[in-house]
């Protein structure tokens, strides 16, 4: 037996490190950093152009950020741009408005170019459907053929498009839903909670079917559900029914979405305000097709306070993505990506950046699944501090690039995170666990 020890004797044998082999996922091994590559296994960091396009002054006004902020005079130069990042995939939402003319009736002479050119680029987009707007002829989100006009458009665009396998088939549906039918800002201009609860059933009914027309076409699709993570503080011994409500109707698209019974109280508002027992059963009959993923869409803007006069106050990051989003995801239980973020003051949004960043490492060594980020976006966006509900003209300056297409200092700060984690795996350790393009097929995770 030898007097040395057994790390003399390794020494002797193989070396002081370095071994062969062990650069295959040992100590040796990768560390996950460098630009993102074309590996569909790896984490999807993103970034997403603005498009909504709702209408406002009783519809005698439409907003369409695409025109608003150059994207029609420079779609070529923007997607260059996502390639200039280091970025592979791209939130793209395609002007629903001024493509489906009518039933049985499209416009693709736009939509044909810049498609052309996402897939000349090798860009993965994840293709928005509806973003807070329909077009004229349809009026708006009260009317009840809305679903089958939006599946027919959907089934249009995946036939036209088989290569694009990620969606999001109607962006946002609680905000869509809140601002045009209970805040009064965008489309039908309504104030009531009948009618919210139409507009709402109506967009996550459209949702459904459009994501069945999808999945027809192509059974490996991948579906990422955008919506906004909400949350409003009280500032107050005595909370108030009305901040109570709010708190769980902000799930409430995702529920009837996800067939997850929404609880007592939002049921029976909605069968105060319009919802049938027979549309409930129809919602509750079980999650759309093809691969789901909840997208989380988080803004501090979307955190308030509520004051002891009645007023609102922004609050700004209290509980932030992370602890908004878990919530989420415990009721849920899908995989999460971070489908939207950004701050409107320039000199703020690096820090912002990297503390959003910060919550999504927290959320995977929790073990929760998160597919992807999204720095929303790619260019400042025009008016979005009123909600698109004023024509003010005023830059909001959130996005990576201004409107004259030069960098602002949030682009350096997400390409040095880029180089940092570009190639890690949408979970630890999930090399093995790569998402393929079978179709999909089980219905529920066990």
């Amino acid at each position: 037996m030898s007097k040395n020890g057994f790390l003399d004797i390794i020494k002797k044998r193989f070396g002081e490190g370095n071994y062969e082999g062990d650069q295959f996922g040992g100590a040796g091994g990768h560390d996950g950093s460098g630009l993102p590559d074309a590996n569909p296994g790896n984490f999807m960091f993103a970034t997403g152009i603005e498009c909504s396009y709702p209408t406002i002054q009783n519809g005698t006004v439409r907003r369409d950020q695409l025109r608003e902020c150059g994207h029609y005079e420079r779609w070529r130069e923007d997607l260059g741009l996502v390639k200039e990042m280091g970025l592979r995939v791209l939130r793209y939402g395609l002007p629903y408005y001024s493509i489906h003319k009518g039933p049985g009736q499209f416009d693709w002479s736009f939509a044909d170019e810049v498609m052309a050119e996402i897939k000349r680029l090798d860009i993965i987009p994840i293709l928005d459907l509806m973003h807070f707007g329909v077009p004229d002829w349809i009026g708006n989100f009260q009317n009840p053929e809305l679903p089958i006009h939006f599946a027919e458009y959907a089934g249009a665009v995946a036939e036209r498009y088989p290569w694009v396998r990620y969606y999001t088939p109607v962006n946002e549906i609680y905000v869509t839903a809140r601002i045009s039918a209970r805040d009064g800002v965008w489309n039908e201009q309504l104030k009531t909670d009948r009618g919210f609860v139409t507009a709402l059933k109506h967009c996550v009914a459209a949702s459904i079917m459009g994501n069945q027309q999808i999945a027809k076409r192509r059974n490996d699709c991948v579906i990422v559900q955008s919506e906004s993570a909400e949350y409003t503080h009280e500032f107050s011994a005595t909370p108030s029914p009305e901040i109570s409500l709010s708190n769980e109707l902000r799930f409430l698209s995702l529920d009837l979405l996800y067939a997850n019974p929404p609880s007592t109280t939002v049921s029976m508002y909605m069968m105060d305000n319009g919802l049938t027992r027979e549309e409930y059963n129809w919602f509750m009959a079980g999650k759309p097709p093809g691969y789901q993923i909840m997208g989380n869409d988080y803004y501090g803007r979307n955190e308030r306070i509520k004051l002891p006069d009645g007023s609102i106050q922004i609050s700004m990051d209290v509980l932030g993505w992370y602890e908004i989003t878990k919530a989420y995801y415990e009721r849920y239980r899908m995989p999460v990506m971070h489908t939207e973020t950004n701050v409107f003051e320039a000199d703020k949004a690096s820090m912002w950046l990297n503390k959003q960043w910060i919550g999504v490492l927290r959320m995977r060594r929790d073990g929760v699944p998160v597919l992807g980020f999204t720095w929303y976006s790619l260019i400042d966006q025009i008016d979005w501090d009123t909600q698109l509900g004023e024509l003010n003209n005023r830059v909001n300056e959130c996005g990576l690039y201004d409107l004259n297409r030069k960098p602002r200092p949030v682009a350096e700060a997400y390409k040095t995170l880029l180089k940092e984690f570009g190639q890690i795996t949408i979970v630890p350790y999930g090399e093995m666990l790569e998402m393929t393009d079978r179709p999909a097929r089980l219905k529920v995770n066990v």
